[in-house]
């Protein structure tokens, strides 16, 4: 799986090292990634995501993965965000319906 936040896109960049010489050497920098169950309301179920830590802090600052997820555009998420971004914009639905 790649280094990529699936919730933000957060990736992989690139740069140099730099010595006291000022000589340079290629580097990455490595987002800050973490395997994490996060619980969806509308699909009463946790749901595992490979998020930056950063994407942790913005979920909770939303009020949730469900409301996160349903603010946010599809371009942005992940192939797996986007399928629970659907199935929970369904459950809502169904909810409302009843």
């Amino acid at each position: 799986m790649a280094r990529r936040c699936e919730l933000t896109g957060k990736g992989v960049l690139t740069g140099n090292n730099v010595s006291h010489a000022h000589n340079k050497t290629r580097r990455r920098f490595l987002p800050n990634l973490h395997d994490k169950a996060l619980h969806s309301e509308a699909l009463e179920r946790m749901v595992r995501l490979k998020v930056s830590t950063s994407a942790i802090r913005t979920v909770e600052r939303h009020g949730g993965l469900d409301s996160y997820l349903l603010k946010t555009s599809d371009d942005r998420l992940s192939q797996d965000a986007r399928r629970i971004k659907r199935q929970v914009r369904n459950a809502r639905a169904a909810n409302a319906a009843e």
